[in-house]
């Protein structure tokens, strides 16, 4: 997995406007917290933070916080739903050999068989892994899934020191015919009741 080292500084200012003064300044506001500890509000640099955030998973070495450096992974973060730069990253502390529940993406890979057509319905699935050892993807290869197939949970292949934790039972991908939709039909109105009901809003405002 990916490692970054990035430099943190203590935060003492909230609120909307001590936010948007940070990020102004090119620093993105975010949490630490973990392990029982009291959250620790910090400020990240924004162009080095959004480079790092690319990778999925990725683990953060937060230097200056603390007696020395911390580990931590992104949970949650926010991003401008309009010009989608960072609002706000909360960020988990961990350990070294510690299991982290993460969601993975999952990456399909190979091509159906003629007349065949892929439906992927999760594309990423819950697992349980190191903190430190955090897997980029789960790859999936559908070269040569007969059409009806389909792939659960529990049939992925994980990568070795992952175990799953979402329902053995969801539904990742399905191979289905081409030619038949799976659009639910529509059904049509019997001819003349539209009409007929028309009439009767007419007879009605009579």
């Amino acid at each position: 997995m990916s490692e970054v080292r990035i430099a943190a500084e203590p935060r003492t200012e909230f609120g909307k406007g001590a936010a948007r003064r940070t990020r102004r300044a090119g620093k993105v506001p975010a949490v630490l917290y973990g392990h029982g500890t009291d959250p620790q509000h910090i400020s990240l640099p924004g162009h080095e933070l959004m480079l790092a955030l690319k990778t999925p998973n990725v683990l953060l070495t937060i230097e200056g916080v603390g007696d020395g450096a911390e580990l931590a992974l992104p949970k949650d973060v926010q991003r401008d739903p309009i010009k989608g730069f960072l609002e706000h990253v909360d960020l988990l502390l961990v350990k070294r050999g510690e299991k982290v529940t993460v969601d993975l993406p999952v990456n399909v890979v190979g091509d159906v068989l003629p007349g065949a057509r892929l439906v992927q319905t999760e594309v990423q699935i819950s697992v349980e892994a190191e903190a430190t050892h955090i897997p980029e993807s789960v790859d999936l290869d559908i070269t040569g899934l007969p059409i009806d197939t389909q792939v659960l949970a529990r049939d992925l292949e994980l990568p070795s020191g992952t175990t799953l934790a979402a329902d053995e039972e969801t539904l990742i991908v399905q191979i289905v015919d081409a030619t038949v939709s799976t659009e639910p039909e529509v059904e049509a109105e019997p001819e003349g009741e539209g009409e007929a009901a028309e009439g009767e809003g007419e007879a009605a405002a009579e």
